[in-house]
C-alpha cells in the first residue's frame, strides 16, 4: 500500500505515526527527538518531567517547570525539522501550566488524555499548537467537540482514540477490558469518525483520527488505516529501543514479558492500567501499601490516604530500572518484543511491511 502523510492542519509527518507519550521518564527527548527524525510524531510526557532534577523534592512544580522546558528545547535541538508533541494528562494537577509552558515554547502539538480537557483551547488560543484530545469513544470524542465547539469556537485540531489494548491508563472499565473483543479498534475508529462528521461539516475541516492501543505491525497499522483512521499512535513499540529515555533493565522488562505477564492494575489515578506483572505488584496488591513512600501530589484524583501506592514514585523508579519498587507499564502485544532494537529499524521494518500490503 501507498503510505499516506498524516497531516494535521500544517503538520505534515511523512509517516502516520504518533509515538504515544510515556511516563515517568520513558519518553523525553530523546526517544522523542528520534521519532520525528524518522518522520513521525515525536511525543514527551509531561508527567513529572523534572524527577531527575536535584530540587525535584523540594519544589516539584519548579522542577517540572524546568524538566519540560529543557526537553522540549533538547528534543527542537535533535530534531530541527521535525515535529514534536507534548503529551499532558489532563488529571495532573499542574495541567493548565503545562499547557501555558508547551505553547510558550512553541510545540507542535498538544496529546491530553486521562479525563475531558475542556479548557484546552482557551488555553492555546492565539498560538499555533495545535491540540488533540485523547478519547476511548465516539460518544467521548462528540462530547468534547460540542463543548469546544459551543464554548470555545474551536473544534479539535486531531483526535487519538485508544482502545482497550493500550499500555498505561485505559478509559474502559474493568468489565469492558475482559470482553475488549467488543471493543475492536476498528470500530472505534469507525465511531469517532462518525460522531465527529457533523463538526467537520460545520467547520469545513477534516479531524484526522489517530488510532492507538496493541498496534505493533505493518499489517496492524493497515488494518486501521483501512478502517479509515490518519494515522497510528505507537508506544509500546518504541520502549525497548536504544533511545527510548528508560533504564536498560525497563526495556528488559518488555523483552522478557510474556502474553501471561500482562497485567491489569486499579491505579491510583482512578483508571484500570495496564502493566507487567512483577514482584511489586504482587506485593502491593497482596500486602498493601509499602512503607517509606512520600506523596508527590501530582495527581488532582489521587487520594494518598486510600491509593495502595504513589503512582509517581513506582514509576520513577521502575524507570531508573529498580523495578523492585516500581513496575512498567506496557501494551497487550508486549510480548512480541524479543530484542532491543532502534528507532530507526523499527521505522524501516514498519515502512517495508506497508509497501508489501495491498491496498
Amino acid at each position: 500500500m501507498k503510505i499516506p502523510k498524516l497531516k494535521i492542519g500544517d503538520l505534515v509527518a511523512n509517516m502516520p505515526i504518533v509515538q504515544g507519550g510515556m511516563g515517568v521518564g520513558v519518553s523525553l527527548s530523546n526517544l522523542a527527538s528520534a521519532v520525528a527524525n524518522c518522520g513521525g510524531i515525536g511525543v514527551i510526557s509531561a508527567v513529572e518531567p523534572g524527577f531527575n532534577l536535584d530540587d525535584y523534592y523540594k519544589d516539584k512544580f519548579k522542577a517540572n517547570m524546568e524538566g519540560l522546558t529543557y526537553h522540549i528545547r533538547k528534543a527542537k535541538e535533535l530534531a530541527p525539522d521535525g515535529i514534536i508533541g507534548v503529551n499532558i494528562m489532563t488529571v495532573l494537577t499542574n495541567f493548565e501550566e503545562m499547557v501555558k509552558l508547551s505553547v510558550k515554547e512553541k510545540v507542535d502539538i498538544i496529546f491530553a488524555g486521562a479525563g475531558m480537557p475542556m479548557k484546552l483551547p482557551a488555553l492555546v488560543k492565539g498560538s499555533l499548537t495545535k491540540i488533540a484530545p485523547i478519547v476511548s469513544s465516539g460518544k467521548v470524542a462528540k462530547l468534547i467537540c460540542k463543548q469546544w465547539d459551543r464554548k470555545h469556537n474551536y473544534i479539535p485540531d486531531a483526535i487519538v482514540v485508544e482502545g482497550p489494548e493500550a499500555g498505561g491508563h485505559l478509559g474502559f472499565s474493568p468489565e469492558q477490558l475482559e470482553h475488549r473483543e467488543d471493543f475492536a479498534l476498528t470500530d472505534l475508529v469507525k465511531e469517532v469518525l462518525e460522531a465527529i462528521k457533523p463538526f467537520e461539516e460545520k467547520y469545513n475541516k477534516t479531524i484526522p483520527v489517530i488510532a492507538g492501543g496493541g498496534l505493533y505491525s505493518a499489517e496492524d497499522i493497515s488494518e486501521v488505516l483501512k478502517a479509515g483512521a490518519s494515522g497510528v499512535q505507537m508506544a509500546t513499540r518504541f520502549v525497548a529501543t536504544e533511545e527510548c529515555d528508560a533504564a536498560i533493565e525497563f526495556k528488559e522488562s518488555y523483552v522478557n514479558a510474556t502474553e501471561d505477564d500482562v497485567y491489569i492494575i486499579k491505579s491510583p489515578v482512578g483508571l484500570p492500567g495496564r502493566a507487567i506483572y512483577n514482584k511489586f505488584v504482587s506485593d502491593v496488591y497482596e500486602n498493601g501499601k509499602p512503607k517509606g513512600i512520600k506523596c508527590v501530589n501530582c495527581i488532582k484524583t489521587c487520594n494518598p490516604k486510600e491509593t495502595l501506592y504513589c503512582i509517581a514514585d513506582a514509576l520513577i523508579q521502575a524507570q531508573r530500572g529498580n523495578l523492585d519498587k516500581g513496575f512498567a507499564f506496557a501494551g497487550a502485544k508486549v510480548h512480541k518484543i524479543k530484542e532491543i532494537t532502534s528507532v530507526k529499524n523499527i521505522f524501516e521494518e514498519l515502512k517495508e511491511g506497508l509497501s508489501k500490503i495491498e491496498e
